[in-house]
């Protein structure tokens, strides 16, 4: 009796802690905040959802989304999921600066993760990325493949974050040919610039038009507009944020990477595991932040000596004995 007494409470605790794994696993609520251009853009949104559902699927725990479609939302969906007592909501972009600030403020109580902007707040994790250093070596890549010795760079909004991807990759191509001519544009001044695919493809064959031959896009989900007029008019283009590669393979020569998914993935572990902290986190080359896009999709276009070429950059730039220039403000707001 005294031994089937044992096994009796045994199972009851084991059960009873099971239960309360489960439970611990119901109550974590995490949220995911888009920026403007749709879930599936392929690039920067596409992404933090890729982080996200990572987390889903390792611990079993569902997440909470929205998809704003315009700039007023933000605010509004913040202080939703707030009130929600959300245990982590996470905000993808700078334009969620302000409305991270005042929401913030009102709810100290909720923990607050924001990508590519900087809050100073007890509440709040800000993540940042040295995208300029990733924009470097796509930008090494793009001076030693031109043909025309003419490259193009497509911004989208024309913020100072935008102007850091062209500063960086301006950099980059002619750290390696220095007599390397560069067309830049901005598809426009609003958020609206981020999601007109046709516009960009316009500017973009204007560009290929001018001798252009490769062409950066850092435009969000306008950036398939560029990499449908390189696929048209038989040039490159350069993705960006997510691997584009397989966009249009063998015209997309490669992307400029920017782990926005695991800077999505580690604040859900970070805080479903109590190991969130608030602070400003900066990822850049040495820390797998940012970087480029090689697989079976353009392997062929970047040969052995290239590929070694730019990897001694990047260890250079790791070292610090090559620094890569910033655009002030960058990371503050609209």
């Amino acid at each position: 009796m005294t031994a089937r007494f044992c096994i009796c409470i045994c199972m009851l605790l084991m059960a009873a802690g099971l239960s309360g794994g489960i439970a611990s696993a119901r109550d974590f609520q995490p949220v995911l905040l888009y920026d403007i251009g749709g879930k599936f853009d392929s690039s920067f949104n596409e992404a933090a959802f890729r982080g996200a559902d990572a987390f889903r699927a390792e611990t079993g725990i569902a997440y909470r989304e929205f998809e704003p479609t315009s700039e007023t939302q933000y605010e509004q969906a913040l202080k939703r999921f707030a009130r929600r007592k959300a245990d982590l909501i996470v905000s993808v972009g700078v334009g969620y600066a302000v409305a991270i600030r005042n929401v913030a403020h009102q709810f100290p109580d909720v923990r607050f993760t924001v990508l590519d902007a900087v809050i100073d707040l007890p509440n709040v994790q800000s993540i940042t990325f040295r995208e300029n250093e990733g924009s470097f070596l796509v930008g090494v890549i793009a001076g030693l493949k031109s043909q025309t010795g003419r490259i193009g760079f497509m911004g989208g909004m024309d913020i100072p974050l935008i102007r850091r991807f062209g500063r960086g990759f301006a950099e980059g191509a002619r750290y390696v040919r220095p007599d390397i001519d560069m067309v830049e544009n901005y598809i426009g001044t609003t958020p609206v610039a981020w999601n007109d695919p046709i516009r960009a493809a316009e500017l973009a064959l204007a560009q290929y038009t001018r001798g252009v031959d490769i062409i950066f896009a850092a435009a969000g989900p306008s950036g398939l507009g560029v990499i449908q007029a390189a696929r048209d008019s038989g040039r490159f283009a350069i993705g960006v944020d997510s691997n584009q590669n397989g966009v249009a393979p063998g015209h997309v020569l490669t992307s400029m990477m920017k782990r926005v998914d695991l800077a999505v993935y580690d604040a859900m572990t970070e805080a479903h595991s109590d190991q969130w902290t608030a602070g400003h986190e900066i990822r850049g080359l040495r820390e797998e932040g940012v970087g480029y896009a090689l697989d079976e999709h353009n392997a062929a276009l970047i040969p052995e000596a290239m590929r070694r070429r730019v990897e001694d950059i990047r260890a250079r730039i790791i070292s610090g004995d090559i620094i890569v220039g910033d655009t002030a403000g960058a990371n503050v707001s609209h």
